[in-house]
């Protein structure tokens, strides 16, 4: 092996490596999981099966790929672009992988408080999937996460009470973010307001953790996995939270299969409602 060879090898490395890197704390890592993945077993069962037909349908579709890849990652890229257009600012935030006992308490403290206000609230909070492209639509904020600013944010007729707050590292990062919605089932729309769907699409979207206090009602909710959970107390907000923020995440196995679980619907993340108690007549939440 020369130097020529040498250099080649480096520079591919170089390319891959400055790839991930740009993907990193973002969502796309999820979707680049699961291509990977899908290439992976197809190539696989192409070279052990003799299938000379899907084979050369395999063969014609991947270079579609150099297409498709930057037409899917093309906020991502986008985002890369303009960093390396600002001396200084490509570098990585890393995320603690959810938060400690102490941001549990205060989200839990503050939903309860905003629920007796009846304040309408939604509160996201980043988990391994990063929510940068998220934060960016919103107004920064970046301050120590407190009962008091959570309060502060959501009170009515205050510039940042509409749009949601999305929490990372233990910190406010944004607030008044606009969270975009997917399209859900007539029977999952019923009853909801638009804090609800939205708190149901990122998280079907990423692994992050949604609380949202109805403003009609006060009824506090938790979504995660694309799953609503209503009419909770700050006890079992609490109790509901730190498996998902405190305790230990799930195994490298369980990260790289539940994206593609997720995105196919096999992983019982359905964008539909498991209530900790049933909603009796009368009391269907409606409203923001």
């Amino acid at each position: 092996m020369g130097p020529a060879e040498v250099l080649d090898i480096l520079i591919v490395t170089g390319l891959i490596y400055a790839l991930l890197y740009s993907v990193r704390g973002t969502r796309a890592v999820q979707l680049l999981r699961g291509i990977l993945l899908v290439l992976l077993m197809v190539m696989l069962f192409s070279r052990l099966v003799p299938l000379p037909t899907f084979s050369t349908i395999v063969a014609t579709l991947l270079p579609a790929l150099v297409v498709a890849i930057p037409v899917v990652f093309q906020p991502e890229l986008r985002r890369v672009m303009e960093r390396l257009g600002r001396a200084g600012r490509l570098r990585y935030r890393p995320s603690d992988g959810g938060a400690s006992g102490a941001i549990v308490t205060v989200v839990a403290m503050a939903a309860r408080r905003l629920s007796e206000a009846r304040h309408g609230a939604l509160i996201v909070i980043e988990r391994d999937t990063g929510l940068d492209d998220l934060a960016e639509r919103g107004i920064k904020v970046d301050a120590a996460a407190s009962v008091d600013i959570l309060l502060q944010i959501f009170a009515p007729n205050t510039p940042l009470h509409d749009g949601a707050v999305i929490v990372a590292g233990g910190r406010v990062s944004a607030a008044r973010v606009v969270l975009p919605l997917r399209d859900a089932p007539l029977g999952n729309r019923l009853g909801l307001g638009t804090r609800h769907l939205a708190a149901i699409s990122v998280t079907e979207a990423s692994d992050a953790v949604a609380v949202v206090v109805s403003e009609e009602t006060g009824i506090i909710s938790l979504a995660h996995g694309g799953k609503l959970t209503r009419r909770l107390d700050e006890g079992e907000l609490s109790r509901r939270l730190v498996p998902l923020l405190v305790n230990e995440g799930p195994s490298p196995t369980e990260r790289l299969f539940g994206s593609l679980f997720r995105a196919t619907g096999t992983g019982g993340g359905g964008a539909g409602e498991d209530r900790a108690r049933p909603v009796g007549d009368g009391e269907r939440e409606a409203g923001p």
